[in-house]
Parts: structure tokens; C-alpha cells; sequence
């Protein structure tokens, strides 16, 4: 697919997906969640960790609001569009960076959550705007914010409609990191290496293990946890970071 919406670059292992329609904040249409969803699904070889952030000034501004088809019919964009969108990006087999460096809005701040690591620069700031146009939040939104900082402020976040500033993002766990402005390029880019440098196994199966947690039982959680650890036991790159730190270096893992 030609991207038309998105830009793909890739070095060292690290796939950076940036949202390019900087002239709209990087609004979601049709064409970008289409191709969204294919470029997470297709990996360029190699690909051991995603960077996904905006282009210009906001990471994404939410829903194009001058999109008529999906304006058309609401609840068949989240399903047709939305959704297939929102599991590409869970079911990545490799860690997705959220790296938001501006405003994420409505949707596009939710796409920013379900990301497995969201890094927000300091003058970043999250928004759950659908009250102000009437709407409800979607995007997985109301799956996330709960999860991420308590009923209490999910409620407030959506009902009010207020912007979170990503340091007081950052204060209520909704996110991992904020950064200075100045450093959020250098601080996103060393946190994707690291993770693409890292057990890519492991992370699977960390990422496995994290999303069954929120329906387990802690019976079934541990049955899962034995058995996931049960394979990374098996691994070669178990091996060399035995074997890597009974020898006092850093460990070259495989990735596989």
C-alpha cells in the first residue's frame, strides 16, 4: 500500500511510524486508519520495536470532523475503521511507542493509550474532547482510562472534557514518561533502541501476559505465567543472559 497519510522509516531495528497530515494536527480519516492498520500488520524485516508520533506541531487532533463518510455513520467507522486499527496496534509482535509530541485529542489520544509505552514531551497534553461535540468517548477510550488512572478520573477526564497536561499525565500513571521538550527526541529514540535492542520474546510474552491480567483470575494468571515462563526458559536468549551476565557483559540478544 502507498502510504498517502503516514510516513515509514526504519533504522536499527526501530520502525518509526509518524502521522502526516501536520496541516490538520494529523486527524484521522479513512486513508490513515487504512493504512495504519496495514503498516502495523506488515512489518519491514527486522522491526524490533514501533515508534508511532505525529508530524508537526500535535501528535493527532482526534476524528476529521470534515470526513463525511465516516461522519455518515458513526458506530460503522468505529467497527469497520476503529477497531481492526486499535488490535493492530495491540497485537504487533514487537513494543509500540506512543511518542506524543503535542496534543493527542479524542480518539487520537486513545490510540496514543493503547499503545504499550506512551512518552509524552512536556508542552504535550491529552484530551477526552467528545463531550464537546455531544459525543462518547470511543477508540477504546473507556477500556483504557479506568485501567490506566482509577474510575474517579476517567469520569472527570470525560465528563469535563478538561486537558490533562502531560506531566500531570505522567503524575497519574496514565502514561510512562514526560520529557522536556528539549529531550524528547534524543530520550524517545534511546528508549527504542533499548527495547529493540532487548529479548523481543520476553516482550512478547510480557504484553501477553499484561493483557490477559485484566480478566484472570490470579489462578489463571499464574497458570499463564508459568507457561509463558516455561518458554522464555527455553529460549536462546535466556541463555545468553545467563550466560552474558555470569561473564559480566552486556547481553547480544537474538530477538527471536
Amino acid at each position: 500500500m502507498t502510504q498517502e497519510t503516514i510516513a515509514l522509516s526504519h533504522d536499527a531495528g526501530v520502525t518509526r511510524l509518524v502521522l502526516n497530515r501536520p496541516q490538520v494536527m494529523n486527524a484521522l480519516n479513512s486513508a490513515m486508519r487504512a493504512e495504519i492498520t496495514a503498516a502495523l500488520s506488515d512489518l519491514p524485516q527486522g522491526t524490533r520495536c514501533v515508534v508511532m508520533t505525529g508530524a508537526g506541531r500535535g501528535f493527532c487532533s482526534g476524528q476529521d470532523l470534515t470526513d463525511a463518510s465516516a461522519a455518515h455513520d458513526l458506530e460503522q467507522t468505529l467497527r469497520r475503521e476503529y477497531e481492526p486499527m486499535l488490535h493492530a496496534v495491540r497485537a504487533c509482535p514487537v513494543p509500540v511507542i506512543a511518542a506524543v509530541n503535542g496534543v493527542a485529542a479524542g480518539a487520537g489520544a486513545n490510540l496514543a493509550l493503547v499503545a504499550d509505552v506512551v512518552i509524552a514531551s512536556e508542552s504535550a497534553s491529552f484530551v477526552q474532547a467528545f463531550t464537546r461535540i455531544g459525543l462518547v468517548p470511543d477508540a477504546g477510550g473507556t477500556w483504557m482510562m479506568p485501567r490506566l488512572i482509577g474510575l474517579a478520573r476517567a469520569a472527570g477526564a470525560m465528563l469535563f472534557a478538561e486537558t490533562i497536561t502531560a506531566r500531570q499525565a505522567a503524575d497519574w500513571g496514565m502514561i510512562w514518561e514526560c520529557l522536556p521538550d528539549a529531550d524528547f527526541e534524543a530520550g524517545v529514540t534511546a528508549r527504542a533502541r533499548h527495547l529493540a535492542s532487548g529479548p523481543t520474546g520476553a516482550y512478547r510474552a510480557i504484553r501477553e501476559a499484561l493483557a490477559a491480567s485484566t480478566q484472570n483470575e490470579l489462578s489463571a494468571q499464574l497458570e499463564l505465567e508459568a507457561r509463558l515462563q516455561g518458554q522464555a526458559g527455553r529460549s536462546a536468549d535466556f541463555v545468553e543472559g545467563v550466560t552474558a551476565f555470569l561473564e559480566k557483559r552486556a547481553p547480544r540478544f537474538q530477538g527471536r
